[in-house]
């Protein structure tokens, strides 16, 4: 008979007892465990099963990094493609309502709002769609020969959607009493448009659809500061621009008005992210390289507020603080209002995101720092004192300059009976490098839980404020100092300097606090007596 070698030696081996040790360590563990997991758990299959999650690894990470590569040449072409069209026959120019009355001693002139709207009315072959606070275009309550030109603009809108069947799309701030928007509903009950309102309330726990933007065809655009009223084409000082045959411009601002559109339908609400269909390729760190009137540049679209920005689209904020953070010889900004505060809060509560960047850009980098701010009867106390704590810092240390100039809109008796009105409304910013033209007052509320866009351009290869006609640069590109910033510049200078500022410093010389409550017909408690609602300045 057969002995085993435990048998014929009475012991183990070496290597016997070490077989032993495994098998009580692994294989005398209950039979249900020893079916679970003998078929796989051996020190042999360790390295085995290391190397295959290392393959799976490697052909995940191939995948997904050649997903990424065809998303970037997806991307380059769509951007090779877009400035194609773009580079053809986009035209832009900045357009203007200066106040009747109104004269500067200057040769500066630009097309007025009311041209420019007449044009994108004539140019529709299709669609026009419109993103608008309030409208008060045929106010029957006014002097009709007052208002000859916003009765007008609303003719040819009611004509174009009833006799020419334009398509008309109208994104509103919802009405309320106080600004019922009898237009729209003249428009939408003629079946001449669709109208549908966001209301504020209920998306954002606060403010208004504060947007002043036209998208005609998708192909041609304006923005700026002109309310659809008929003081803005006659008795407010408005700036903005109009652009044509810019297909890349009007498609992305198409996004943006579609964000609107969605947000008007009933029961809607700010989704947690949004289609994809409303993304772009453009912003701060990407923008569209395009050519305008034959001069080239990079140049994108913000929106405000952030919760109603798709992926890809900067910030209205990020793109006025990317402007300043850029500049290195000269800030000059222009609006209506400039306040480091949510006004609209209650209380109003401190915000100083824009401040800072001023003064930063004024001390650390010894930029030139210029606010033109209007001055009129609803003008609040505290911008004083919040503008002279900003020139405050002036010549603190050598080479810092920050100056304030208020512009007053000169006014006959009769014109200033017309209510919210004779007011420089602009919205803008230029520096030696860009220029920016938005929607928005300068307060905290307009980019926290405010609508709004802006419009951000750059003339490639311009890095200097030289004020040679015409340039070149090294690699070829037309540069003059016609062009659209540059253009934006002298509209600057030429406010800046006409009879029609004050000094902020001479003010204060001329006047104490309580003088200019007087002379302004405020007082000190007028700064927030309506709470929250930004409809105490729905006309501003």
């Amino acid at each position: 008979m057969l002995l085993s070698a435990v048998e014929a030696s009475g012991k183990l081996d070496f290597g016997e007892l070490e077989l032993e040790l495994w098998d009580s360590r692994y294989m005398l563990r209950g039979y249900k465990e020893e079916s679970k997991w003998s078929g796989w758990c051996r020190p042999s299959c360790i390295p085995i099963s290391i190397i295959f999650i290392l393959i799976v690894l490697v052909v995940v990470l191939s995948l997904v990094d050649q997903n990424h590569l065809e998303r970037v040449s997806r991307s380059k072409l769509l951007l090779e493609k877009e400035w194609e069209v773009c580079n053809q026959n986009c035209r832009i120019s900045l357009v203007e309502s200066i106040p009747e009355g109104l004269v500067f001693n200057s040769s500066v002139t630009h097309p007025s709002t009311y041209d420019a709207w007449v044009q994108l009315i004539d140019l529709a072959k299709e669609q026009i769609e419109i993103g608008s606070f309030y409208w008060n275009l045929d106010d029957t309550s006014a002097d009709p020969n007052l208002t000859v030109k916003g009765t007008d603009i609303f003719k040819r809108l009611m004509e174009a959607g009833t006799r020419r069947k334009i398509g008309i799309k109208i994104a509103q701030n919802k009405p309320s009493a106080g600004f019922p928007n009898h237009d729209t509903a003249e428009l939408h009950k003629a079946h001449a448009a669709e109208v549908r309102s966001l209301n504020f309330e209920k998306l954002m726990g606060a403010g208004v659809l504060h947007t002043k933007m036209w998208v005609v065809d998708r192909k041609h655009v304006y923005i700026g500061s002109a309310n659809f009223d008929w003081k803005s084409l006659t008795q407010v000082k408005e700036l903005g621009m109009i652009a044509i045959n810019c297909t890349c411009l009007a498609k992305d601002l198409g996004k943006i008005f579609d964000v609107y559109w969605d947000l008007g339908q009933n029961d809607s609400k700010i989704p947690e992210e949004w289609p994809s269909a409303l993304s772009t390729l453009y912003g701060k760190d990407n923008p569209m390289n395009i050519s305008f009137n034959g001069i080239k540049y990079n140049s994108y679209l913000s929106s405000s507020p952030p919760p109603f920005c798709a992926t890809g689209r900067t910030s209205d904020l990020d793109a006025i603080i990317d402007v300043i953070d850029k500049a290195q010889e000269f800030v000059h900004i222009a609006v209506m209002d400039y306040s480091p505060s949510l006004l609209y809060a209650n209380p109003p509560k401190f915000w100083p995101d824009i401040d800072n960047h001023l003064r930063s850009a004024a001390l650390d980098r010894g930029v030139n720092v210029r606010l033109l701010v209007a001055l009129w009867d609803h003008t609040r106390n505290s911008t004083f004192k919040f503008l002279k704590s900003l020139q405050d810092l002036n010549d603190v240390y050598p080479n810092v300059t920050i100056e304030v100039k208020l512009f007053e809109v000169s006014s006959t008796p009769e014109q200033r009976l017309i209510p919210f009105a004779r007011v420089n409304h602009n919205k803008y910013m230029v520096t030696e490098k860009s220029a920016y033209v938005g929607t928005s007052n300068w307060s905290g509320d307009y980019f926290t839980n405010t609508a709004g866009v802006g419009f951000v351009v750059t003339p490639k290869g311009n890095g200097s404020s030289s004020n040679n006609s015409s340039n070149k640069t090294d690699g070829g590109d037309r540069l003059e100092e016609s062009n659209f910033r540059s253009d934006l510049a002298q509209i600057f200078e030429r406010d800046w300097n006409s009879n029609y500022t004050i000094a902020l410093d001479v003010m204060f010389a001329r006047y104490n606090l309580a003088d200019l409550q007087d002379l302004l017909g405020t007082s000190s408690n007028q700064e927030d007596e309506g709470g929250s609602s930004m409809e105490v300045a729905a006309e501003e």
